[in-house]
């Protein structure tokens, strides 16, 4: 696909405000050919709806998705691990359709949400890891896992790699880049 600019669309980074910071916090990643399209509190059901749209239609190579940790937060009301994992089935089994590369990102990890203190979401989140990698392993996608280089023992965010213990700081893209 093209661009408005004339550029070829070589990577779509499907997400929500971690993609959408990454725009932010480090601009020169997105170097032409790379489309962000995080969108802050967003959940894999909101994304799903918006996949052909934002994805397909944009005809890329590749898609990196990073869904789940607001469906963890419960954003758009109580989600099991099993709808999440349909959801994001659902958007490999479209981009697959369209021969669209999949890579699958781990959900980051986070001890905590400052928006909804009352969830405890390191052992959700690491439950829903382990289901992401072993689904990119048996569809043959890529899993950038994201939270094995980011989280401490107990799951949360190693220091100085988020300014909230949720969302990246520069130092925690820089830890993501590769």
């Amino acid at each position: 696909g093209l661009l408005a600019s004339g550029a070829a669309v070589d990577a779509v980074f499907m997400g929500d405000s971690i993609t959408e910071g990454w725009l932010a916090k480090m601009p020169a990643f997105f170097v032409p050919g790379r489309v962000c399209r995080g969108i802050s509190g967003q959940t894999t059901p909101q994304m799903l709806v918006r996949f052909r749209q934002d994805v397909i239609h944009l005809r890329p190579r590749i898609v990196h998705i990073m869904a789940g940790t607001n469906d963890v937060a419960g954003n758009t009301g109580p989600t099991t691990a099993e709808m999440t994992q349909d959801n994001i089935r659902s958007m490999a089994e479209i981009a697959r359709a369209n021969g669209v590369r999949i890579i699958l990102a781990s959900i980051p990890p986070a001890s905590h949400f400052f928006w909804r203190p009352e969830v405890e979401p390191a052992a959700a989140i690491s439950e829903l890891n382990r289901w992401i990698r072993a689904y990119a392993h048996e569809i043959d996608a890529v899993y950038a896992d994201y939270h094995g280089v980011m989280s401490d023992e107990h799951g949360a965010m190693k220091p100085g790699l988020s300014y909230d213990d949720v969302h990246p700081s520069a130092e925690g893209y820089a830890v993501m880049k590769p």
